[in-house]
């Protein structure tokens, strides 16, 4: 019992509360931009292995096909295309994330060939993506392998 007779009340105070707000405010001020940031760079890695993952299907067309295979990248368009060598027909295509900024070297590899016997034309592709996340993805001219890796 309470001095007085009475029961003691149990509870927060508003300055207890107040505070306790503020807190969790602060808290949250800071792990939502971080989580933010953690949810583009996977985003981005996702994109890099889906673009190569594209150019492992083109390749494996070529081999199983035995006909040239042909990955066209415009990155203006943020496009990629897989076509039969000089065909115009449209086998498979696949969207980039508009953020992404990809240059080819050479710049000629921005059309890149996978022939029947697991060769190709090669190509380096630096990505670049917001946040200053550069990913490269090469293709060696002489086996078609396809590597991705953060510059």
């Amino acid at each position: 019992m309470a001095p007085g007779g009475g029961r003691r009340q149990r509870g927060f105070t508003l300055i207890e509360v107040i505070v306790v707000m503020a807190v969790l405010a602060l808290a949250a001020a800071v792990a939502v931009p971080a989580i933010g940031r953690g949810t583009e760079a996977l985003r981005v890695r996702a994109e890099v292995a889906g673009l190569s993952a594209f150019l492992r299907h083109a390749r494996q067309q070529a081999i199983t096909r035995r006909e040239t295979q042909e990955v066209r990248i415009d990155p203006q368009a943020h496009l990629v295309v897989l076509t039969g060598a000089g065909a115009v027909e449209v086998r498979s295509s696949r969207r980039l994330w508009a953020d992404l900024r990809i240059e080819a070297s050479p710049p000629a590899a921005l059309t890149v060939r996978f022939l029947p016997q697991g060769l190709s034309t090669g190509a380096t592709f630096r990505i670049e993506a917001p946040g200053r996340r550069v990913y490269l993805i090469t293709v060696d001219p002489l086996t078609g392998r396809v590597v991705n890796r953060r510059a």
